[in-house]
């Protein structure tokens, strides 16, 4: 088979460039990213050499090399894992991130220079194109096992790359950088001691050998071992291991370092950050398992796409059985990245029997009360730390009022929510403690922002008996509140929904009267907006909420709210039909000078006017959009010009 020449799209050589020319800092991390896809390969060969034995062939020992060549200056990583076809080299690197390219790229071209950028090498997955930090030109060869044929890569980060059929007998893949000469500054990485000292420095905890060729000038001695006088020292060779391979999670945590954490966390996720909480276990008893999760500081870009995948490893004695294994893990807290290694799994489990298995369901059990724990140890006294992490997982934990019906207490007391009392985010405990004594529920309200909620006419009535309200502003909240109908005995009501009863008995008693008598005062006017807005309303009535504003719509109690139909509308999904009340202040000037000019004109073609703006009023306020601007406009101006030519 011919080279072949191709090209990268147009984003992809935008990226090299940003690569190439943009990331000055920790350029040493090629290496670390160059051998935890070598980890990768020998974790997935692995993993398939469990059913077909024949994978392995003779060369069962699987390790990681590095070779070096000073004179040359190039740096070989070389692994025997599941190699790459030549579709699968085409995939993997002709097209770098994936879907993520776009988004990298744009990141990227707004990040200062230096460590603010590194973060993005792992959060896109761009991590084998580090390596054009340091090198002119990479060379990597690579062959699947019983494959017929080998193939070599080549670029020089330049927008293109070439492939071509190789001799190779060897399975597995070897990636050549050729280095540029290190600047002042620079590290060289020909040098053994800067090789032993990365390598120790992020890949340690490598389940797999990483050896290298070690040369040492040593004296010859004698039939004895005694050093020869006056013989000239010889170059012996010898191969060494660089990393201690003994897997982090399986060490007792009084054994482990805060900074072995880190660099394993940054292994395991390729995300330059360090993990806000570090929970390590080590199960012993009946059910006996090691784990080691981490929950990230920031999310990644495809967090809430279909692409994104459970953060947790499954291992068992040591032996990689699964990624992304969403058996130990609910969907809520796909953010936690981690290991798990069991003893007590059957070797030659298949991925099927994973999703069946009992002791799997256990464990997963057991991992998710102890991150719902850390969290709560979080918020409780690592506050400015859990502001970061509601930040970035907020939307995602609510997922878990609906799916996890066993945690939802723990999740409720998790929640961060904006609340009238001020501009802190509070937790529903803290607003029971705020509670008068005679406030019965817990009250909110949906919306897009905090400012238009924070105006809305439905708190009037609650700000002034003052009730705090909390505030949604989430998309995903109108889904969630549907989960969350009570905390603590006590219902969660919506503002916006069904009738308001803040009075208290006395109140109710004193109070009855005089609205009878409102209802009966306004009753005309009442009847004739509701005939006039019949198509829109279902009902006209005296509002007890309202206290400065003349109108409010509200929904039915069990109805779907003005928020969420607007979240329908905007992704073009059908609306439950559904009319809404229009409740009217009684007290407000307008709706006075509106009955006096009802009892005098009847139902006047002015007043049907009016009506129909007192209706597109309320949609305004409540941030919804009227039915028609250009009838809405019409009808202001003409009202305008009549107040102008009086």
């Amino acid at each position: 088979m011919t080279k072949e020449t191709m090209q990268f799209e147009t984003e992809i050589q935008q990226l090299l460039d940003l690569i190439i020319h943009s990331l000055y800092s920790h350029k040493e991390i090629f290496l670390r990213e160059l051998i935890s896809n070598a980890s990768d390969a020998m974790d997935k060969l692995k993993f398939k050499s469990q059913t077909d034995q024949s994978l392995l062939g003779d060369d069962t020992e699987l390790k990681i090399s590095i070779e070096t060549d000073a004179k040359e200056r190039t740096i070989s990583i070389i692994d025997n894992g599941i190699g790459m076809t030549r579709d699968e080299v085409i995939e993997n690197l002709g097209t770098i991130a994936k879907s993520g390219t776009k988004g990298f790229v744009e990141a990227l071209s707004k990040k200062d220079k230096g460590d603010s950028t590194m973060d993005l090498i792992g959060q896109f997955g761009v991590g084998f194109y580090s390596s054009f930090m340091v090198a002119d030109r990479v060379v990597l060869t690579t062959r699947a096992p019983q494959a017929d044929s080998a193939y070599r890569w080549e670029s020089k980060g330049d927008g293109s790359y070439s492939i071509e059929e190789c001799d190779e007998a060897r399975r597995g893949t070897r990636v050549t950088l050729y280095l540029r000469e290190p600047a002042d500054d620079d590290q060289d990485f020909t040098q053994e001691w800067v090789l032993r000292s990365t390598v120790k420095k992020y890949s340690d905890f490598v389940t797999y050998p990483i050896l290298m060729d070690i040369e040492r000038q040593e004296t010859p001695t004698d039939a004895e071992g005694k050093p020869i006088e006056g013989a000239e020292p010889v170059k012996k060779v010898t191969e060494e291991t660089l990393n201690s391979m003994k897997p982090l999670w399986n060490k007792r945590k009084s054994e482990v370092e805060d900074e072995e954490y880190k660099e394993f966390y940054k292994h395991l996720s390729h995300d330059w950050n360090e993990p806000l909480a570090t929970i390590h276990l080590n199960a012993e008893g009946i059910l006996e398992y090691n784990a080691l999760m981490f929950i990230p500081g920031q999310a990644p870009f495809d967090l809430f796409t279909p692409e994104n995948k459970s953060g947790m490893q499954l291992y068992v004695r040591n032996i990689f059985i699964m990624d992304n294994c969403e058996d130990l893990m609910p969907p809520y807290l796909r953010f936690v990245k981690g290991v798990v290694d069991s003893a007590d799994i059957s070797l030659n489990v298949s991925r099927e029997i994973v999703q069946h298995d009992r002791i799997v369901g256990k464990i997963k059990k057991n991992l998710v009360k102890k991150v719902l724990e850390r969290l709560a140890i979080m918020l409780d006294k690592e506050r400015e730390n859990y502001l970061k992490f509601w930040e970035a997982f907020g939307q995602v934990i609510k997922e878990g009022l609906h799916n996890d019906y066993e945690n939802r207490e723990a999740i409720a007391d998790l929640l961060l929510c904006a609340s009238t009392a001020g501009d802190d985010l509070t937790t529903l405990k803290d607003y029971l403690g705020r509670m008068p004594l005679e406030q019965k529920d817990i009250y909110y309200i949906t919306g897009e922002d905090r400012q238009t909620l924070i105006a809305s006419p439905h708190l009037e009535m609650f700000k002034d008996k003052g009730f705090e309200v909390l505030l949604f502003t989430d998309p995903v909240d109108e889904w969630v509140i549907q989960g969350l109908s009570e905390y603590k005995g006590k219902n969660l009501k919506s503002v916006a929904k069904g009738d308001v009863d803040l009075q208290s008995e006395e109140e109710k008693k004193g109070n009855e009267e005089k609205l009878k008598a409102v209802s009966d005062e306004f009753s005309g006017l009442l009847n004739f907006i509701k005939n006039s807005l019949d198509d829109k309303v279902a009902e006209v009535r005296i509002s007890q909420r309202l206290t400065g504003s003349p109108v409010c719509l509200v929904a039915g109690e069990h109805d779907i709210s003005a928020s969420m139909e607007r979240i329908l509308k905007a992704a073009n999904q059908p609306v439950p039909p559904s009319k809404r009340t229009l409740e009217i202040n009684p007290n407000h000037e307008l709706l006075s000078r509106m009955r006096e000019l009802h009892r005098s004109q009847g139902e006047s073609d002015d007043l049907k006017e009016f009506a129909e703006l007192l209706y597109d009023q309320a949609l305004l306020t409540e941030g919804s959009k009227v039915v028609s601007p250009e009838l809405f406009c019409n009808r202001l101006t003409k009202l305008m010009m009549k107040a102008v030519a009086e």
